[in-house]
């Protein structure tokens, strides 16, 4: 029989048509491969394996009676900072360690209604903050090219499930860069959507104005059938768009696309850029027209993201008190139970950035730092608009690095936020970005970031497959 882990959504889904394998099958395959790794990689918090059987033996009976859609018995993976409905939910954090989830995320129960199999959830940098995958209270997940590596974060185990094979694709979220830097990191296809084309209905919350769920797969093909299975409005999420994605091929014959020389400076590997160039290259090669363009608010990017991130962090995490549910620690006071329940309950980063958050709303600082920093949010949005009118796509490096060793960053918080200097402004402008590999440097994968205008997902996916041809 074939290596089942090894097959694409598409692949699998014709297996499946045929009658060559099952469903139970096929996650049985993965759910042996987990055993057999993820010891090494620590990519999922929790795999429920008796569960597991049961909804690919429910695939099974739908694929038998001839109704079924592209993930109909698929196996897949959560981060876990998406609910599913009587499952442990932990954020990555202590202070959720025993929380379980009473309801689905949205995005869960497409899945579930498409008839996805969930094989568990996946680990991630403490209420996904963090871009390595080491702020985890579980431990950090070690990348499965390299295990003296981060898998990148905050999506670690998601990206790594994948990129492993225990897992056909996953689920992940992205609020700078936490989608699309593992991707690049493991080598994966990971997608962060345009703001509001999927329902963050059961995500936990870090930076509401910021957060998105994406799909991450083996291939462009295989993300973008998740994202049309997970994408579109939602009454349970006011910020969530009517959008119909429609699937539409581009031709690569006089398709601009930018490059910003912001990208292209000083910090970023010359091996990385060397690979970045060399995928860009193939696209013009093939009649795309490439041209240097100018995002000169890009340098105010990372500190615009890291006011606005945690102002809104410190925000969400308030509730997180010892009083309605998660951790609580006996005190004689109020205010005890709340400072003994947070100083346990939290790490370092999450700490870190509720007090950088605090600190910028308060009264006096305000105007100094959170207003300020919406307003330089406003001016990169401004330049990605202008961009747009003259080029159908921008392009560059996802990370100015490839996979850095596991403690080589995580005392110098600094040099930790500069890896995700070319994503958070798309997080800024709410825009849709691909990370796709483009090569690797020795044995490390390399990410190309493909970015487009709002909800144009359709035009970066058409891109990617044709590329993703090219690099075969």
């Amino acid at each position: 029989m074939t290596d089942l882990i090894r097959l694409t959504i598409r692949q699998a889904h014709e297996g499946l048509k045929n009658g060559e394998f099952t469903s139970v099958d096929l996650t049985k395959a993965y759910l042996a491969e987990i055993k057999k790794q993820d010891k090494d990689i620590n990519a999922f918090l929790l795999v429920d394996e008796k569960d597991a059987i049961k909804q690919a033996e429910d695939a099974d009976k739908k694929i038998k009676a001839g109704e079924f859609s592209m993930l109909c018995g698929i196996p897949c993976a959560i981060k876990d900072a998406i609910m599913v409905e009587g499952k442990k939910c932990t954020a990555g954090s202590k202070i959720l360690e025993n929380y379980t989830a009473v309801y689905d995320a949205t995005v869960a129960e497409k899945l579930k209604k498409a008839g996805a199999v969930i094989l568990g959830k996946t680990n991630l940098d403490e209420f996904a903050m963090g871009g390595s995958g080491e702020n985890s209270a579980f431990g950090a997940t070690k990348n499965p090219h390299d295990k003296t590596r981060v898998a990148g974060g905050s999506s670690s185990g998601s990206a790594a499930a994948v990129a492993a094979n225990m897992a056909c694709f996953s689920l992940g979220s992205d609020t700078g860069g936490s989608v699309r830097l593992p991707a690049s990191f493991c080598g994966v296809v990971g997608l962060k959507p345009t703001y509001g084309a999927i329902s963050r209905y059961g995500l936990i919350a870090f930076a509401s104005s910021l957060d998105q769920i994406g799909p991450m797969a083996k291939t462009a093909e295989d993300c973008k059938i998740v994202f049309d299975a997970i994408c579109g409005k939602d009454k349970m999420d006011a910020t969530s768009a009517n959008y119909d994605f429609k699937d539409i091929e581009i031709s690569l014959k006089g398709l601009k696309i930018g490059l910003p020389k912001e990208f292209f400076e000083k910090g970023l590997d010359s091996e990385v850029e060397r690979v970045v160039k060399n995928a860009i290259e193939k696209l013009k090669n093939a009649g795309a027209q490439i041209k240097e363009i100018s995002l000169p608010s890009l340098d105010y990017a990372l500190a615009c993201y890291y006011i606005i991130a945690p102002c809104e962090a410190s925000s969400n995490l308030a509730r997180y008190d010892g009083i309605r549910y998660g951790l609580s620690q006996k005190a004689e006071n109020l205010l005890d139970v709340y400072l003994k329940t947070k100083g346990k309950g939290f790490g370092k980063e999450v700490k870190r950035r509720i007090m950088l958050g605090t600190y910028a709303l308060s009264s006096g600082y305000y105007d100094a730092y959170y207003k300020k920093a919406q307003q330089v949010r406003e001016l990169i949005k401004q330049e990605y608009r202008k961009s747009f009118e003259d080029v159908d796509l921008i392009m560059g490096p996802v990370s100015p690095i490839t996979a850095f060793k596991i403690g080589e960053k995580i005392n110098d918080p600094l040099s930790m936020y500069l890896v995700d200097i070319f994503t958070v402004s798309v997080n800024i402008a709410g825009l849709p970005a691909l990370s796709m590999p483009a090569g690797k440097v020795g044995d490390l994968p390399v990410g190309l970031h493909i970015i487009a205008n709002h909800f144009e997902e359709s035009k970066i996916f058409s891109v990617a497959l044709q590329l993703e041809n090219m690099l075969q």
